[in-house]
């Protein structure tokens, strides 16, 4: 599994410093679909996460007195430079790393797909991503409780069905549209609702 993992996230590490470079100040400071955090911020989320180990996760997690949202805040603060700049020459500095915290190794992915989308489509950027990456992501997220960042409880009971790839999860009334769009609503990105179709549809806008 890591053999599958660790490529694919490296490789969206690489396309998403690629999309940066060469953005000026105030698109880094364009508010992204992270309520409350920047462009700039949650660049620096992600290089905090690509440096957490099983260790210094459970470190920071008691430091931040067993709040995720404290120790997040936390980690964005520690790794956010001074400048857009520096901040993107910290991120060249951690494409390699495969450091994880006690997650499944797809958390990894999930981290660079949905903050990859949460950065790009406030700045009308279009990319690509690995059909597998969308579809582990997606797959993860369905199965992990909300208490750990997933969305367990809000597909009980709705089918989830990709209309660019052969997947289909769960059960009950269907919600189509692509993978991405899938991953980006049900983790509470409403940007995606119009790309959506099906009567499970109104399970996800309930929220």
């Amino acid at each position: 599994m890591k053999n599958e993992v660790w490529p694919l996230v490296h490789a969206e590490r690489t396309a998403l410093i690629e999309d940066l470079t060469g953005l000026d100040d105030e698109q880094w400071n364009t508010p992204s679909l992270c309520a409350g955090w920047t462009v700039h911020d949650v660049v620096a989320h992600l290089i905090n996460t690509a440096k957490t180990t099983r260790t210094s996760f459970v470190t920071t997690f008691i430091r931040a007195r067993f709040d995720f949202h404290r120790q997040n805040a936390s980690g964005v603060a520690r790794e956010r430079g001074a400048t857009p700049g520096e901040t993107l020459d910290r991120l060249r500095q951690v494409v390699s790393r495969t450091s994880t915290p006690p997650a499944p190794l797809d958390t990894r992915l999930v981290e660079e797909v949905l903050h990859g989308e949460d950065i790009r489509r406030p700045l009308g950027i279009t990319h690509t991503y690995a059909r597998e990456a969308v579809i582990r992501s997606l797959r993860l997220q369905a199965r992990t409780p909300a208490s750990f960042g997933g969305a367990k409880e809000l597909v009980s009971g709705i089918r989830l069905t990709a209309t660019d790839t052969d997947l289909s999860i769960g059960d009950g009334p269907a919600v189509s549209g692509p993978a991405l769009s899938l991953l980006l609503a049900i983790s509470g990105r409403r940007v995606a609702l119009d790309e959506l179709d099906g009567p499970g549809l109104t399970t996800l806008t309930a929220v």
